[in-house]
């Protein structure tokens, strides 16, 4: 026997079903215009890094130094950013970010550029 679902049931799907997706934090505030072009201008050794639409934020906790290089941590694994990879050049954000992409289903950071873990 089907019980019909009651209102409180249905609010509450309705509301699920509206919730935003979460995903990874994205690095680029889009509230700032005037920072567009700089995201636009940003490159690493191994290229563009786009125009930070695809760019993550990272937390202070997931980002550090070992041995005199960077290291991320990447969908809960901990990765070491290639010197090439690092982005030279004032941090406009203020924030860490990453540009990631995948090798064999790891994620590799493209471009890194350290905030000021504060």
């Amino acid at each position: 026997m089907h019980k019909p679902f009651s209102r409180a049931t249905l609010v509450l799907f309705t509301a699920l079903l509206a919730m935003p997706r979460i995903g990874p934090a994205q690095a680029h505030d889009h509230q700032h215009a005037e920072l567009n072009a700089w995201y636009e201008s940003l490159q690493s050794g191994k290229g563009p890094c786009c125009d930070g639409s695809d760019a993550r934020r990272v937390d202070d906790a997931d980002w550090d130094t070992k041995d005199g290089h960077y290291r991320v941590r990447l969908e809960g694994e901990w990765v070491d950013v290639p010197d090439d990879a690092v982005v030279a050049g004032p941090n406009r954000a203020g924030r860490t970010m990453v540009w990631p992409y995948y090798l064999d289903g790891h994620p590799r950071p493209r471009c890194f550029m350290p905030g000021s873990m504060g």
